[in-house]
């Protein structure tokens, strides 16, 4: 079925300002909107679609009511479930299928071409803005963004305002998000991109302007499997949290509620929240060098601008959950309880994870051997450490300049006869709990596919992967190449 190509949709209601007075709720109440379409090309698949569409009504655990009716001079079935109504028409050589007679006529007029009441979406702005990643893909995708306003729900008397909110988040800066993947041979290109107005104060300020070469990836060392590096600007975050939460607040109150919210956070974290977040450049990276790929050996590292400071924000909030310090050089090791209890003994904690504190980074595991390796291997990775290799220089190459994002995936390290035999492992493992007291459930039965599956399909097939995103003044881009 999936030889022929196929679209889903969703078009908003046009008669929604006319209705905004309904009720959503008690008697009287509208009923909410479904715009959702599915159109298909089964030219050829005729008898496979039948059979496949009667199978699914056949596993159905209730049995819809069906009936025919009649929708822009063409015949189509209505099949009632409690959940709502769906329509279904096979009509010349597309199947059609939508929750909304006014949807349905919409499609079935312009499968006709007869339709008048607008253009195609390829006419629109914000279609042609994204054109440049739209129409060569095997399967793509696009969103107007500000049509999505519809889908909140309407409000009722005397309730939550949702206008000013979407107003602070300046959702209309963002005119579209679209992408496409691309099949290449022996490489998959996935592109995506959140195009619209870049200028100061909408979302796209989240995202950093980006540098040729992000600081973190001095850190990474050339035996890496995989990383990733992100870099936001906090401090914009920060002021569009701000701006979003006032929002929230009634007039007569917004200054004091912020006000409030303020001083709450300064005494819990002992500083202003503007200057804690001020101590964070923003960067998070991810790494693995484990060649199980060992969730448990996986390291985070965030960036910090000032470590004694940061110290004191961690104690603030973590307090007794910081179950042992000490320092080597200008590095601070803490033992962190990621789960606790009180009994009668007094206090429980289990599952740690282990921070170490440098100058410029907050280094993060379940496995203080890896942050410590990390640690020893820092000095050899900012001279020879990934960005060295020919894989990941190679890999570079494709993208911009200046880059907010970045990683890199390289499978021919994996062991994946290990990868294997470690899933198995896990998924055989009771499901329970280290909370004192708690009771212990079964384990259960691991699926059969994971010992079916041959791992040298992987090694064989599976090289590396890479991406990246950046900013620029059409907005954020992503882009990954799977080889």
């Amino acid at each position: 079925l999936l030889e022929n190509p196929f679209v889903f949709g969703y078009l908003s209601d046009p008669n929604k300002k006319h209705s905004e007075a309904a009720p959503r709720f008690g008697p009287g109440k509208a009923t909410p909107w479904k715009g959702i379409f599915f159109v298909y090309d089964r030219t050829g698949k005729e008898a496979l679609l039948t059979k496949a569409v009667l199978g699914l009504r056949a596993s159905e655990k209730e049995v819809p009511q069906i009936s025919q009716v009649t929708v822009a001079d063409v015949p189509a079935l209505k099949i009632e479930r409690k959940t709502g109504v769906t329509y279904w028409v096979e009509d010349g050589k597309y199947a059609v299928s939508a929750n909304e007679t006014a949807v349905l006529e919409e499609i079935l007029h312009r499968l006709h071409g007869k339709s008048a009441s607008s253009g195609s979406i390829t006419d629109s702005a914000a279609y042609r803005e994204a054109k440049s990643i739209l129409g060569a893909g095997q399967l793509e995708f696009f969103i107007r963004v500000p049509e999505m306003k519809n889908l909140a729900p309407d409000p009722s008397a005397g309730g939550f305002q949702i206008g000013p909110v979407l107003e602070a988040m300046k959702l209309d800066a963002i005119h579209c998000i679209a992408g496409r993947v691309l099949l290449e041979g022996a490489r998959t290109r996935v592109q995506a991109a959140a195009l619209g107005d870049t200028a100061p104060g909408s979302l796209f300020d989240f995202w950093d302007a980006g540098t040729p070469v992000p600081p973190g990836l001095t850190v990474v060392p050339a035996d890496a499997i995989s990383f990733s590096d992100t870099q936001i600007n906090l401090d914009h975050f920060y002021a569009f949290v701000k701006r979003v939460a006032t929002s929230i607040m009634p007039p007569s109150r917004q200054g004091s509620s912020v006000d409030m919210l303020e001083m709450m956070a300064q005494a819990k974290l002992g500083q202003p929240l503007s200057s804690a977040v001020a101590l964070f450049t923003g960067e998070f990276v991810s790494l693995q060098t484990n060649r199980s790929l060992d969730n448990d050996k996986q390291v985070y590292l965030i960036g910090i601008r000032n470590k004694p400071d940061t110290l004191k924000l961690l104690h603030s909030v973590l307090g007794e959950r910081i179950t042992a310090e000490h320092a080597e050089g200008d590095t601070t090791f803490l033992k962190v309880s990621s789960g606790g209890g009180q009994s009668a003994a007094g206090s429980a904690a289990w599952d740690f994870y282990h921070v170490a504190a440098t100058p410029d980074y907050l280094v993060i595991s379940s496995s203080v051997e890896s942050v410590r390796d990390l640690l020893a291997k820092r000095t050899q990775s900012a001279k020879a450490g990934i960005s060295s290799t020919p894989g990941f220089q190679t890999a570079r190459t494709q993208f911009p300049a200046n880059v907010n994002g970045l990683g890199y995936f390289d499978f021919r390290q994996v062991d994946w006869p290990a990868l294997k035999a470690r899933l198995i492992a896990e998924a055989n493992k009771p499901s329970t709990t280290k909370r004192p007291g708690a009771p212990k459930t079964e384990t259960t039965p691991t699926p059969s596919w994971m010992f079916d599956v041959n791992p040298d399909v992987f090694a064989r097939h599976l090289h590396s992967a890479s991406s990246a995103s950046w900013k620029d003044a059409q907005g954020l881009h992503f882009d990954e190449w799977i080889e």
